[in-house]
C-alpha cells in the first residue's frame, strides 16, 4: 500500500521538530546567521573582520554574566542583580585603588572575592531562608546599585595603572581582543563543569525536580549557593574587564544589562523554568545580540530602538522555548 505523500511530509516535519527540540541550539545557529546577515545589510562596515572582532569587546561583559546565569537558570532560579553587582564591584575596585591606594594586583583579587560575596549573599537568602530568587535578586538589584551610588555619587573615578587599562587593545595575533579570549576560555571551562562533572549533573537535577533531588541525596542548598556564588564571581570578572575597557568606574555601569543577560540565556536554548540547557547555545546567542546591537549602532539606530529589539528577542526566545517544550512531548 502506497503512503500518502502528505502524510510522509508531515512525518518528516514532525521528526525535524522533535530533533530540533532536543537540540535547541540549532535554532540559535540559524538566528545567528540571520543576525549577521541583517547587520551586514544595515551597514557595509560590518563586513570588516577587524571591526567585527573589535566590536565584541562592547558586549563581552554581558556574555560573561550570561555564562554564570546559565547555571542559575538551569538550577531553577534567576539572578537579576548581576548588572548592579558588577557596578558595585567596579566602584569598590576604584575606591580601593584610587582613593585608598592599594596595589592594583591586590585589588584585582579583592574584586573577585567581593563579587563572589555578593553572589553568596543572594544564594544564602534563596537557599537558607527559602526565599524566591526572583524577589531576592530584584531586591539586591536595587540594593547593590544604591550602595554603589552612595559610595561614589554621580562622580567617576579614574587613575588606574597603564597595565590594567585597555584590555580590549591587547590582541592575540593583532586581531582577537583579550576580553573575547577571556570569554572563550571561561565558556570552555564552565562548559566542561556543567556538562562533564558531578556538580553539573546536580545543577540539572535540582532544576528539573528539586524535591526529587533532595530525596536522591543531592545537597540542593549547597548547589543553589554555589551557582549564585559563581554568578557573583562573574560579576567581579565583568567589572574588571569593563573598568579596564572604560578606564573609569561609575555607579551606573552596565545599567540595563539584566535584560540582555536574561535574553542571551533564554535565546541560547536554556529552559526558563530550569532543568535543561547548554552553554554552547548561550555563547552563540551572545553573538546574535552583539551583532544586532553593533549593526544597529553603526547604522545610527537609537539605543531606545535597540532596547526594543532586545525585548522582542526575549519574547521570541520564550515563545520558541514553549514551542520546543511541546515538540518534546
Amino acid at each position: 500500500m502506497n503512503k500518502n505523500p502528505t502524510d510522509t511530509a508531515t512525518g518528516r516535519w514532525r521528526t525535524l521538530l522533535r530533533w530540533t527540540a532536543r537540540r535547541p541550539e540549532s535554532i540559535t545557529v540559524l538566528l545567528l546567521v540571520a543576525a549577521f546577515a541583517v547587520s551586514c545589510l544595515l551597514s557595509p562596515y560590518f563586513l570588516d573582520l577587524f571591526f567585527i572582532f573589535d566590536s565584541t569587546s562592547l558586549y563581552i561583559e554581558i556574555g560573561i554574566l550570561a555564562l554564570a546565569m546559565t547555571f542559575v537558570v538551569i538550577s531553577g532560579n534567576i539572578d537579576l542583580s548581576v548588572a548592579s553587582g558588577l557596578a558595585l564591584v567596579a566602584v569598590v575596585t576604584a575606591i580601593l585603588h584610587v582613593q585608598l591606594g592599594l596595589p592594583m594586583e591586590l585589588v584585582v583579587v579583592l574584586a573577585l572575592l567581593f563579587g563572589t560575596l555578593l553572589g553568596l549573599f543572594n544564594g544564602l537568602l534563596v537557599a537558607k531562608l527559602g526565599l524566591p530568587s526572583l524577589a531576592v535578586t530584584l531586591g539586591t538589584l536595587a540594593l547593590y546599585r544604591g550602595v554603589a551610588q552612595i559610595l561614589l555619587g554621580d562622580h567617576s573615578l579614574s587613575g588606574f595603572p597603564d597595565w590594567f587599562v585597555g584590555a580590549d587593545f591587547v590582541k592575540a595575533g593583532g586581531l582577537i581582543p583579550l576580553p573575547l579570549i577571556v570569554f572563550i576560555a571561561l565558556a570552555v571551562l564552565l562548559g566542561l563543569v556543567l556538562h562533564k562533572t558531578v556538580f553539573g549533573r546536580y545543577v540539572y537535577a535540582v532544576g528539573a525536580n528539586e524535591a526529587a533531588a533532595r530525596y536522591a541525596g543531592i545537597p540542593v542548598d549547597r548547589v543553589k549557593i554555589a551557582v549564585f556564588a559563581l554568578s557573583g564571581l562573574m560579576m567581579g570578572v565583568g567589572a574588571l574587564l569593563m573598568v579596564s575597557r572604560l578606564g573609569v568606574a561609575r555607579y551606573d555601569l552596565a545599567i540595563g544589562h539584566e535584560l540582555a543577560v536574561v535574553t542571551t540565556v533564554v535565546l541560547g536554548g536554556v529552559h526558563i523554568y530550569g532543568g535543561r540547557g547548554a552553554l554552547v547555545g548561550v555563547a552563540l546567542a551572545l553573538f546574535i545580540i552583539g551583532f544586532l546591537r553593533t549593526g544597529m549602532g553603526v547604522a545610527n539606530i537609537r539605543s531606545e530602538s535597540q532596547l526594543v529589539v532586545v525585548g522582542i528577542l526575549l519574547l521570541v526566545a520564550v515563545a520558541l522555548g514553549n514551542l520546543m517544550e511541546k515538540c518534546r512531548k
